[in-house]
């Protein structure tokens, strides 16, 4: 069975932007979703609109996988299911570990999209010794005593960190130290790591501060346009020459530079 160790994704190698990388797992699962319903082709614009960009970005990207599809028939969805799932490295095993066994990280180990997705969680580690043996997922948790070991022996090369925020460093420098070159971060702070070492990170309450600042804005422009009122500059009548600040279509914009 291969794993993650020997393999490193071609993507680097033939010049496929970031941006595009990240893409490329939007547009997989509308084509997953397409193959379920045995959809045999997608179109462009199609295939676009459910992967929540636009048509020409998706061209592009698919122009760097060598694949530009049929002018009036579109793309084959089972062929582009095979290409990107091959181009992101899914057509193997990948072993994972998730260290930090706790609400969050139990949750990830009960997920079942990993193993349809080309992933399969080799080990769940927790530092509470009393976590030790206990099932979760129907995989029984391990000690951090045994981590580099663990690494080892099931050729593990992506880690899951879910650990509270002051232990996230040193899980990531031993999990390094052990082999492991992508890691997955949900812990609330920033890791370091050395060159040849890949992070993402995921902070939920990012996210949400994220939506917070959409929906202030959001609330802020109606009650602008509900009020209908000029602002307090034109009521005293300097609103005469608004060129320089107009938008345009020679509206001066709700949202003023600061």
């Amino acid at each position: 069975m291969a794993t993650g160790r020997t393999h490193r994704p071609a993507t680097r190698s033939r010049g496929i932007p970031e941006a595009t990388v990240a893409r490329l797992p939007l547009y997989l699962r509308a084509l997953t979703a397409l193959s379920e319903r045995s959809v045999p082709t997608v179109s462009s614009e199609e295939l676009a609109a459910a992967a929540g960009v636009n048509s020409a970005k998706l061209r592009k990207d698919f122009s760097y996988l060598g694949s530009y599809g049929t002018r009036g028939v579109g793309y084959d969805v089972e062929y582009l299911v095979y290409q990107i799932s091959r181009e992101l490295g899914l057509t193997q095993d990948w072993p994972v570990v998730i260290v930090g066994i706790g609400n969050l990280g139990a949750a990830l180990a009960n997920y079942g999209g990993f193993a349809s997705r080309g992933f399969r969680v080799a080990a769940l580690i927790d530092a509470d010794p009393a976590m030790a043996g206990k099932p979760v997922a129907g995989i029984p948790v391990q000690h951090t005593d045994d981590l580099e070991k663990i690494i080892k022996d099931n050729g593990v090369s992506i880690g899951v960190i879910a650990t509270p925020a002051g232990a996230a460093q040193q899980v990531c420098d031993r999990l390094v130290a052990a082999g492991v070159t992508s890691i997955l971060n949900f812990a609330p702070t920033v890791l370091s790591v050395p060159d040849g070492v890949d992070v993402r990170k995921v902070d939920l309450s990012i996210e949400l501060q994220i939506l917070a600042f959409h929906e202030q804005r959001k609330a802020g422009e109606e009650t602008a346009a509900g009020d209908g009122a000029l602002p307090a500059a034109a009521s005293r009548g300097v609103a005469a020459d608004t060129s320089a600040d107009q938008g345009p279509d020679g509206d001066v914009p709700a949202v003023m530079p600061a």
